[in-house]
């Protein structure tokens, strides 16, 4: 009988930890999160983790043989620490050997996107659509863009832990500078701080992206209707670059752009015209696992 799953989903604000009877099972055992108090500085982070799993303890009457952690960034494979970290408290910091002296157990570490992917490749809308999928991307599209790929169900990393950035790939000059460095990523034209200023640069007003989609609808808002449009063209041809490098079976669209409708119709429209095989249909789905994805896919990459 293999041993119940252990996930933490460390994000900026809350530590979410979940344990899964298995990884045939995905009804949680239990589930808590504290507040991560990321203000406080790294040492802080590493004490309320150890905090959440020693409530966890206590709770369930179980102790973990291993740890899964979705982080909001990479763990360096050579380097061993973390890198591109948007809670930059965590950058430049071997979070991976103190969490394991801390805590006393192995712990394995992924970024949120690549456990975004694990979590609705094994338990979500893949399972459901595609069973016999092979390679899955994994795209968050809300404040940030992020990737994550999943290969006969693992994540796949890539030599320098940054597979499936493809946020930080160039999309086109008018998203203007990046955080990065560069010019024009896909993160500075789809995210939805991008979408909301582009709405606010043609139009002069400021709307929330919520009420821009809603004005987009009703087709009386011409910015609106213009921003929903540049959002479906751009979303096929940044992603038609990772579907002509990886050709994956199917692709899952998270992150609160990505409730976007515009996305899976006009989007996937975009995308055919882009690719290099003659407008062949690429599943493009929706999530099904909600906010759930990120700590369950965390309990995921311990599984056996």
């Amino acid at each position: 009988m293999s041993s119940p799953l252990w996930g933490v989903d460390l994000g900026g604000t809350k530590i979410e930890g979940v344990i899964l009877p298995s990884a045939h099972d995905a009804r949680p055992m239990l589930r808590t999160r504290i507040d991560t108090e990321a203000g406080k500085g790294y040492p802080h982070i590493v004490q309320q983790i150890k905090r959440l799993i020693d409530l966890m303890q206590q709770e369930s009457g179980l102790t973990p043989t291993s740890i899964g952690f979705g982080t909001p960034g990479e763990l360096d494979p050579r380097l061993q620490t973390m890198k591109n970290c948007n809670s930059t408290a965590l950058n430049g910091k071997p979070l991976k050997k103190d969490l394991e002296e801390a805590l006393q157990v192995p712990a394995v570490l992924a970024n949120d996107a690549n456990c975004f992917a694990l979590a609705e490749t094994r338990w979500g809308v893949v399972r459901q659509h595609a069973p016999d999928a092979r390679v899955v991307f994994g795209i968050i599209m809300g404040t940030g863009v992020g990737g994550g790929i999943v290969i006969d169900g693992q994540v796949w990393n890539g030599r320098h832990g940054i597979a499936g950035e493809w946020g930080h790939n160039f999309l086109d000059e008018s998203g203007g500078p990046c955080y990065c460095g560069k010019i024009g990523c896909v993160e500075k034209v789809l995210s939805g701080p991008a979408l909301q200023s582009y709405y606010t640069s043609i139009s002069g007003q400021s709307l929330s992206l919520k009420e821009i989609v809603a004005a987009g609808k009703t087709g009386n808002d011409k910015a609106a209707v213009q921003t929903m449009q540049r959002l479906a063209h751009f979303f096929g041809k940044a992603v038609s670059v990772i579907t002509n490098l990886l050709d994956p079976d199917v692709i899952v669209v998270g992150g609160g752009v990505g409730n976007i409708d515009v996305v899976y119709t006009e989007g996937v429209e975009s995308l055919k015209k882009h690719i290099f095989n003659n407008g062949v249909e690429v599943p493009v789905l929706k999530p099904s696992l909600g906010d759930s994805a990120g700590v369950f896919g965390a309990a995921a990459l311990v599984a056996e």
